[in-house]
C-alpha cells in the first residue's frame, strides 16, 4: 500500500482541483509506462508457518536482510514496514505480512520481468539464510484469523477496527489474500474513459484467468477464486464495479464524486494517523472534520484518501487493475501482458472497446459476482466467459505483436501470454488442477501446496 503523504500541500479550494489532479497523469504515449505489484505469503519452511514480524525468523528479517542490495528502509516509529529502492520500486507490507512488490515504472514487459527475476533472486538469497520461503497463492490455504500476525502500522489498526462494521469479510481481505496488478497509464480523459470501461468490463475474465484460491483452514470451498468472493462483502462503499464507468459522459468528474462520497479511513498528522473512518471527505473539505476541527483537507489527504478506495479498477494518477489472484511468479509477468495488449495498442484497444460496447454495468456485475465460484465456466448472454477470454487473449495477443518490443533474441512480448493460453487452452484454471491435486495426490493435505508452489 502507498506511503502516506503527511497532509502536505495545498489546501483544496474547490473541485476544480480535484478533478485537475488526475488530469496531471495524462502522459503522451511515449511516456507510458508499466508498474506490476505482486503479494506473496511468506512461511517458515519448517512447518509452513506464517511468519509475525518479530519472529525467529520474521518479516523484520526479511526487510532487513533484503538492504544488503540496496534497498532503502522506511520506518514507522521504530519499526522498518518498507523499502524503497533506486529504480522507484518498492517492498511494502500487507496487514497479515504479505510480502509485497511494487515494481518501478517500465517501459516494457522484459523489462517488467527482469525485475520480477531479480526480485525472485534477492529472496531466494535471504530466504535460504532464515529457512523461510514464498508462497503465491489468491488466499491462505490454511491459516485462520485467529493465527494470523498483524503488522505494525497505524493504517491497519484503523481498518482493523473499522472494517466489521462495514462487511462481513473485511479482515479476511487484510490477513489472508495476495494479489497481483498491474499499473497503466493513459493520455487523456477520452483515454482514461476508454481504459477504464474496457478494463472494468472485462475485469472478471482475469479473475477467472487467475482464479487460483480454492481452500480455506485447510479445506475445498465452493469458490475457486475465494480472495474475489472476499471482496463482495468487505467494504461496498469502496469496491465492486463501478456502474457510472459505463455512462457515456464518464470522465475525471465523476470519479472525483465517487472518491469524495466514499467514507474516510483516516487522516495522516506528525507521523501519526488519526481515525476518521465513516467520516466524509467533503465535510473535512469545509473545515468540520470531527477529529481535526477547523481543519481544511490538503491535496496531500486527498492523495491518501484515493489510496482507500478498492474497486475492481481503480483510477489514481494511473489506472491500477486489481482484480486477479496472487500465483507463481510466472503468472506475475502473464497479468501485466494481458492488460498492456489490450489496452496499450489502439488497434488492440479499438477491438477491446468494440467487444465490450453493449454490455451493460449490471451484466458485468452479475459476471464479477459469478465468477469466484463457476470461473471460466460463469455464463454471459448465450456465451461462456472462456470464449469471452479467448476472444480477449487473441486481442491481447495482437496489441502486443503490434508494439514489436523485442528483447536481446529477438522475441517480442506475446510469449508472455503462454501460460494464460494454457489456461485456455485446457478450460481450467488453476485453481482446478489444485483441487484435482487436493483430491488425489495431495490426499487431501494443503500443505503439499507449500511443496509445490513454493518460491
Amino acid at each position: 500500500m502507498a506511503a502516506p503523504s503527511s497532509g502536505g500541500g495545498p489546501v483544496i479550494e474547490s473541485k476544480d482541483q480535484l478533478i485537475a489532479w488526475f488530469a496531471e497523469g495524462e502522459k503522451p504515449r511515449a511516456d507510458w509506462r508499466i508498474g506490476t505489484e505482486h503479494e506473496k505469503f511468506a512461511f517458515r519452511q519448517s512447518d509452513h508457518a506464517p511468519l509475525s514480524y518479530d519472529g525467529c525468523p520474521g518479516i523484520r528479517d526479511l526487510l532487513e536482510g533484503l538492504q544488503r542490495f540496496g534497498w532503502v528502509p522506511v520506518y514507522e516509529g521504530e519499526n522498518v514496514i518498507a523499502l524503497t529502492g533506486d529504480s522507484g520500486a518498492n517492498i511494502s507490507l500487507e496487514p497479515g505480512g504479505q510480502f509485497e512488490l511494487s515494481g518501478a515504472p517500465l517501459e516494457t514487459l522484459h523489462e517488467t520481468c527482469d525485475e520480477v527475476h531479480e526480485h525472485l533472486k534477492q529472496l531466494r538469497e535471504i530466504n535460504r539464510e532464515l529457512g523461510v520461503a514464498m508462497l503465491g497463492l489468491g488466499f491462505h490455504p490454511f491459516l485462520k484469523l485467529e493465527d494470523a500476525h498483524w503488522m505494525p502500522k497505524g493504517r491497519y489498526k484503523v481498518m482493523r477496527e473499522y472494517m466489521p462494521k462495514v462487511g462481513s469479510m473485511g479482515l479476511d481481505m487484510m490477513l489472508r489474500t495476495c494479489t497481483v496488478q498491474v499499473n497503466l497509464d493513459f493520455e487523456s480523459e477520452t483515454d482514461m474513459a476508454r481504459k477504464m470501461r474496457v478494463s472494468m468490463a472485462l475485469q472478471p475474465i482475469a479473475t477467472a484467468l487467475f482464479a487460483n484460491s480454492p481452500f480455506k483452514e485447510g479445506k475445498r470451498t465452493e469458490y475457486l477464486s475465494l480472495r474475489s468472493h472476499v471482496w463482495t462483502d468487505t467494504d461496498n462503499d469502496r469496491s465492486g464495479i463501478l456502474p457510472f464507468v459505463f455512462d457515456a459522459d464518464f470522465g475525471y468528474e465523476r470519479y472525483v464524486d465517487y472518491v469524495l462520497d466514499t467514507p474516510m479511513y483516516f487522516v495522516y498528522r506528525d507521523g501519526a494517523y488519526i481515525d476518521a473512518s465513516g467520516q466524509s471527505f467533503r465535510d473535512f473539505m469545509d473545515g468540520n472534520l470531527a477529529v481535526l476541527p477547523g481543519e481544511r483537507a490538503t491535496m496531500g489527504d486527498w492523495t491518501d484518501h484515493t489510496t482507500t478506495l478498492f474497486p475492481e479498477v481503480r483510477l489514481k494518477r494511473f489506472i491500477e487493475m486489481r482484480g486477479a489472484d496472487g500465483g507463481p511468479w510466472r503468472r506475475v509477468c502473464a497479468l501485466p501482458a494481458f492488460w498492456v495488449g489490450l489496452l496499450y495498442d489502439s488497434t488492440a484497444l479499438d477491438a477491446a472497446h468494440d467487444m465490450i460496447a453493449d454490455w451493460t454495468a449490471d451484466e458485468v456485475t452479475e459476471m464479477r459476482n459469478n465468477v469466484p465460484a463457476r470461473g471460466l465456466a460463469t455464463p454471459f448472454r448465450n456465451r461462456s466467459l472462456l470464449d469471452l477470454a479467448r476472444e480477449a487473449m487473441e486481442i491481447s495477443r495482437t496489441g502486443l505483436r503490434n508494439r514489436a518490443q523485442r528483447d536481446f533474441w529477438g522475441q517480442d512480448e506475446t510469449h508472455f501470454l503462454a501460460t494464460l493460453e494454457q489456461i485456455v487452452d485446457s478450460g481450467l484454471t488453476p485453481a482446478e488442477n489444485k483441487l484435482a491435486a487436493f483430491e488425489g495426490r495431495w490426499d487431501h493435505d494443503v500443505n503439499r501446496a507449500f511443496e509445490e508452489y513454493a518460491w
